[in-house]
């Protein structure tokens, strides 16, 4: 039996494989803030997922920033009370079995890249607008080579901007993340129907698109998270285009096709390579 999680700002949900390659059955409940009742609730639900059955090894994302080694979490703009701890020594501690971790929204790009919307697709960058921004770039249905990870999010698009959570300031996160709306607007992103809101908040993400197209100029971006559900993406389109320069066309923009388990589905195929 094989364990897969993906925790986000929001939810974290947990699946186990009986086979390595395909999900056996799945939980998802709220992401505690604190750091020992997460792990504490991932364990009951590996358990209670599992029925008892020796799990095998264990792949899984959190929404956070690893050291080097990928074991420690080192900054997070949602899951603050979790930074410092030992993630992967207390996961040893309760599993006793080989381990690999991830960004969560690296393993959604991962899952999208192999059986998703990048199918077929050499050069994948996947953007994800939930409660905050993620992303990476997938080259050949693998992780490019980075030493902290991707954070796209995080990205300078305003100087002097709006704060952060991370501490930064004029971040793409604090003009496109679920929680930023929340607090500007007053009330969640899918309850908001005002259409200039939604426009404007489309050529942000369009200019966050342009820079990560000029840096790694991928064959397709794959939009995901449950911001983007309300996003016009024919005005993330139009304003890319317009944007756009130097190349004679944009990368092909897609959503994702995976749905929730993306994460979970990256997760099984991160486990398969590792092992």
């Amino acid at each position: 039996m094989y364990l897969v999680f993906d925790i986000g700002g929001t939810n974290m949900r947990i699946a186990v494989s009986s086979d390595g390659k395909t999900l056996t059955a799945t939980k998802t409940i709220l992401t505690p803030k604190d750091f020992n009742q997460g792990i504490q609730h991932l364990k009951q639900a590996a358990d209670e997922l599992s029925q008892g059955q020796k799990i095998q090894a264990i792949a899984g994302g959190v929404a956070v920033v690893f050291d080097g080694q990928r074991q420690t979490l080192i900054k997070s703009a949602h899951l603050p009370n979790w930074v410092g701890k030992p993630l992967l020594v207390e996961l040893k501690r309760m599993f006793d079995c080989p381990i690999f971790l991830q960004n969560e929204a690296a393993l959604e790009g991962l899952g999208e890249a192999v059986l998703g919307s990048g199918k077929d697709k050499k050069l994948v960058v996947l953007i994800t607008v939930g409660t905050g921004v993620g992303g990476v770039k997938i080259v050949n249905g693998r992780f490019d080579d980075n030493l902290l990870g991707f954070e796209p999010g995080h990205q300078i698009i305003v100087p002097d901007g709006e704060e952060c959570t991370c501490g930064g300031k004029g971040h793409l996160e604090a003009y496109v993340g679920g929680s930023y709306l929340e607090k500007r607007y007053g009330q969640k992103a899918k309850n908001i129907k005002d259409p200039q809101i939604w426009d404007r908040i489309a050529k942000y993400l369009a200019i966050g698109l342009y820079n990560s197209s000029v840096h790694w100029s991928p064959e397709v971006i794959i939009l995901g998270g449950s911001v983007v559900k309300s996003i016009p993406l024919e005005s993330v389109r139009n304003y890319l285009q317009e944007f756009s320069t130097i190349f004679p066309q944009m990368p092909e923009l897609k959503l994702v096709t995976l749905g929730d388990e993306a994460g979970l589905i990256g997760a099984l195929e991160y486990l398969k390579q590792q092992m």
